[in-house]
């Protein structure tokens, strides 16, 4: 078949249509909310701060939704991955933590205190690579250890990965210590930028621009290049996929170990957002990870990417105006969701 001849038989396919209802649901969220907060700035301000907090959010969910929509596995043990995040930033920022192998004097220390944003970033960055790429060695260990002999069977992933997330708590409370680890924003990314009266949070910026940026590089990675095609295509039939010669269970491997790292990156800045680390960072979040999974729909990670906006807005929102419903106002939005769309908003898994 001529190249002509192809393109016009792609153009003849039917084009699938993008549901965009979705997508009107956070400026309808954030237009909603200016009446109750009264004041232009402040709306602003919580609106810039909640897509912040947001992106955090679906940088922790990412890799648990895409484990779950790739492979089909429901790992309770996702929060490890989160945790661990948190402590190699600790390890690696500001010492004092593991004497055995930094001492007093973490490697990255002097740039992270110096006041200077590149540098500040620099070390950042770093800490963040080391602690993915060890977490993703970590998650490997973890998917041959725990989960691969349970594949197919959910309850039973359940209970196993919730057991492993237990033993890997008390694990890092052997090597971390039981005491909560300071982790602090580097003094350039403290504060925040006036824009008039609008004041935008150092640290939120900096947290919507990686958001944005991972979103980006995991849709293009998984719609626009080979590696996602064929990740996608051994959902869908992987027997097709093993008889072209490649070997599907090392995609999912993969997968799993990417799943980890974004996890990794997720608990570093969510640590930092709360000038803290503990063995139950990871544990604790479950609940909102869950919450983002379900909002967006079961494997999906445009619906991650979007149930996560949501939540982060509407967090702010409520604990402006009606701090009494912070804590419930995640709960609330999900039940609201699933009685609209029981799949989620964007689901591609029914399972």
């Amino acid at each position: 078949m001529s190249n002509q001849q192809t393109l016009a038989a792609s153009e003849a396919l039917p084009k699938k249509k993008v549901d965009v209802i979705p997508l009107l649901l956070a400026p309808i969220l954030a237009l909603a909310a200016y009446p109750v907060v009264g004041d232009m700035p402040t709306w602003a301000t919580l609106t810039i701060a909640g897509i912040g907090m947001g992106l955090i959010l679906f940088l922790v969910a990412s890799g648990f939704t895409l484990v779950f929509g790739l492979m089909d596995v429901l790992n309770f043990g996702h929060g490890i991955f989160v945790t661990l995040g948190a402590y190699f930033g600790v390890s690696m920022l500001t010492g004092g933590v593991i004497g055995a192998v930094f001492g007093d004097q973490a490697p990255l220390s002097a740039l992270y205190a110096a006041e200077d944003l590149g540098l500040n970033l620099a070390a950042l960055a770093i800490a963040a690579g080391v602690g993915m790429f060890v977490t993703a060695v970590i998650g490997l260990i973890f998917e041959r250890i725990i989960i691969r002999p349970v594949y197919g069977s959910h309850l039973t992933q359940i209970l196993v990965t919730s057991g492993g997330m237990i033993v890997a708590e008390q694990l890092i409370v052997a090597l971390w210590g039981p005491e909560t680890q300071p982790l602090l924003k580097p003094a350039s990314l403290n504060g925040a930028v006036l824009f008039g009266d609008i004041a935008i949070e150092k640290y939120r910026l900096m947290t919507t621009v990686v958001g944005l940026a991972v979103f980006a590089i995991m849709i293009l990675l998984l719609n626009r290049t080979k590696l996602g095609l064929l990740i996608r295509a051994g959902v869908q039939d992987r027997e097709m996929v093993e008889a072209l010669g490649y070997k599907v269970k090392f995609l999912f491997v993969g997968v799993f170990a990417a799943g980890a790292a974004l996890a990794a990156l997720g608990g570093l800045f969510w640590g930092m957002y709360n000038d803290a680390a503990v063995s139950t960072l990871g544990g604790s979040m479950m609940v909102l990870i869950f919450i983002v999974t379900i909002i967006g729909g079961m494997g999906s990670v445009g619906g991650a990417f979007l149930g996560a906006i949501l939540i982060g807005l509407l967090a702010n929102y409520t604990g402006f105006s009606f701090p009494i419903m912070a804590a419930f106002s995640n709960i609330i939005l999900m039940c609201l969701i699933i009685l609209w769309r029981p799949n989620g908003l964007y689901p591609v898994a029914k399972r």
